[in-house]
């Protein structure tokens, strides 16, 4: 019976999942949900970014991402701007509010990190990376492949 705990697909939705409870946890503590810290970093990496955009990054619905847009602008974390050619479009960008949040989330992150590897040395978290990595890359090129196979049968 516990051998299914050591099978890699149920292993990388465990870690998952106790990833995301334990961000949820970090972020509730701060006042905020792993979402808005999810946006807030994205808007870091990614500034002038559609609201269109982040939405597909977060893999959410475009009204999930302005209700979240919203809470954020309301503590003037996150701005929305015009896009200079499109005016149905909105560009999203940081306020100053915003900074010292993403150094809390950048502690959280590094908090998790330490607990996520204590005793893994580094050799094997480099090759885990690789190997997940890897694995990413091959889940997305069958994700595209089976949506261009859908697109032709239809």
């Amino acid at each position: 019976m516990a051998d299914f705990q050591h099978e890699l697909l149920f292993l990388l939705h465990d870690v998952a999942r106790l990833l995301r409870v334990d961000a949820d946890r970090r972020a509730r503590l701060h006042g905020m949900t792993r979402a808005q810290w999810a946006i807030l970093i994205w808007l870091e990496r990614q500034p002038g970014i559609s609201q269109k955009e982040l939405a597909e990054l977060l893999e959410v619905e475009p009204i999930t991402v302005a209700r979240l847009i919203d809470r954020l602008e309301g503590r003037g974390m996150v701005e929305r701007r015009p896009d200079p050619r499109d005016r149905r479009v909105w560009r999203l960008h940081l306020c100053d509010l915003a900074f010292p949040v993403l150094r809390e989330i950048d502690r959280q992150r590094a908090g998790i990190l330490e607990v996520l590897t204590q005793g893994v040395d580094p050799a094997t978290l480099e090759a885990m990376t690789k190997a997940l990595v890897t694995m990413k890359a091959s889940l997305v090129r069958s994700s595209q492949a089976r949506r261009e196979a859908e697109l032709e049968m239809a």
